[in-house]
């Protein structure tokens, strides 16, 4: 239970279980009277209004980490960086990852590092080190990290639908006009 004191004489407000009851005290000789309750309903859920305006945003991979890349990426693809921004809504933007070839693993992560997966018949986990991955698949790697920091589900899954990651620093989607980001 939250007390609020609001400035005029005698009058107090308590916010509980997400409704708001008006409790107005008159202070008298005796002591303090109720006088009215009443009570309010108060919105907890916000929903943007209207259809979202999606941006198109490039973020250059060149000597930066893979968790600094993937969390750019996933916050511009989840919408967090808007103030219309709903967990419950798909409110991001598309993201185009340029250089995935020249991200960086700090540590020993490219020797100790494993990507794991499994075809689907008995005893057929197969294994790839980091290293041996960002030399053939840079782009899988980079498009990996940053759909394990989404949620997994249908909002998730459309976020991940407007990720491009390219190994170069050449991209396709000019025509789009997409914004270069610093992060």
């Amino acid at each position: 239970m939250i007390i609020y004191q609001s400035n005029k004489e005698g009058e107090s407000l308590i916010l509980y279980g997400g409704k708001l009851l008006c409790l107005i005290y008159q202070g008298n000789e005796e002591g303090n009277t109720l006088k009215t309750i009443t009570e309010v309903t108060v919105m907890s859920t916000y929903m943007p209004k209207g259809k979202t305006e999606r941006q198109w945003y490039v973020l250059d991979a060149e000597g930066r980490t893979l968790g600094d890349v993937a969390v750019a990426a996933a916050v511009l693809l989840r919408g967090k960086h808007k103030p219309t921004f709903a967990p419950h809504a798909d409110c991001g933007d598309s993201v185009i990852i340029i250089n995935a070839a020249k991200v960086v693993l700090t540590g020993n992560k490219l020797e100790d590092k494993y990507y794991h997966h499994h075809t689907g018949y008995i005893g057929n986990m197969k294994s790839v080190k980091y290293g041996i991955l960002m030399k053939e698949k840079p782009e899988f790697a980079v498009k990996k990290a940053v759909k394990g920091m989404l949620p997994d589900n249908t909002i998730g899954r459309a976020a991940i639908a407007r990720l491009r990651v390219y190994a170069g620093a050449e991209h396709e989607q000019t025509a789009q006009q997409p914004i270069v980001r610093e992060f």
